[in-house]
């Protein structure tokens, strides 16, 4: 397929100003789209904004893309993320994630024959990827992420489960599911006075924590061999799960 092409034939594509081969186009009002082709000239890596676009972030994120394509997606074939991007100031973003076709399906109504030749680029945050998700969490990730919102914070990838015996709520997968961290903040405020209650919550590293209520809070490293239970206050307990989860 000729890519460069296809994108120049979307209606009012214009250059985009200070990237080579790329291209910016507005199929609506308050949405803005840019695309740059890969190195090899073979894909489009594109991103969108919904009432947020930015042109100096959009060149600079397609760029970083361009440039770091392939280590984009070295651990993650399906959703993948780099760190080092740096983004115009006033703005917060350290990485820039990498999207497959097979997550997105971009295109697949209107230019189905595209589709396997995008990628979607998008600025985003360290935290939020783990390296390790299989398709059905990048597509959960892609579709819960916002990452349209170029004007959006951080939301940082985590896995957790949960019984509480007070109000008898509980994870309903065995294992421990994608989340929003402020759920996890819910969980943990509302085992108090659950006794047997307990949640576990995984970041982006892998590492687990515990926590119990046995009268009090106790937390312990879930994934360790000598973790130990330790009593904790909860506004320490909340810090600690939020710093965690940002690391």
């Amino acid at each position: 397929m000729d890519v460069r092409a296809e994108v120049t034939r979307f209606a009012g594509a214009s250059p985009l100003p200070g990237l080579a081969d790329a291209w910016h186009w507005s199929p609506a009002p308050g949405i803005g789209f840019a695309g740059a082709l890969s190195r090899d000239g073979e894909r489009l890596l594109q991103l969108s904004g919904r009432d947020s676009y930015d042109a100096e972030l959009a060149t600079r994120t397609l760029a970083f893309a361009r440039e770091h394509e392939d280590e984009i997606f070295a651990r993650n074939a399906f959703i993948g993320a780099l760190e080092g991007f740096v983004a115009p100031e006033g703005t917060r973003f350290d990485a820039v994630v990498g999207v497959a076709p097979e997550v997105h399906r971009f295109y697949k109504n209107e230019k189905p024959e595209l589709t396997p030749h995008v990628r979607l680029a998008f600025p985003a945050y360290s935290c939020e990827f783990s390296g390790n998700e299989t398709l059905d969490e990048a597509i959960t990730r892609y579709r819960t992420l916002g990452l349209t919102d170029l004007r959006r914070g951080p939301s940082p990838f985590l896995k957790m489960r949960y019984a509480n015996t007070r109000t008898r709520g509980r994870s309903t997968d065995p294992g421990r599911g994608l989340a929003d961290p402020d759920r996890l903040l819910d969980e943990l405020r509302a085992i108090e006075g659950g006794a047997g209650s307990f949640v576990e919550f995984e970041n982006r590293h892998g590492d687990v924590w515990r926590v119990e209520w046995r009268g009090a809070y106790h937390i312990a490293e879930w994934n360790t061999g000598d973790g130990r239970p330790q009593e904790i206050g909860v506004d320490d307990l909340l810090d600690f799960a939020v710093a965690r989860l940002h690391a």
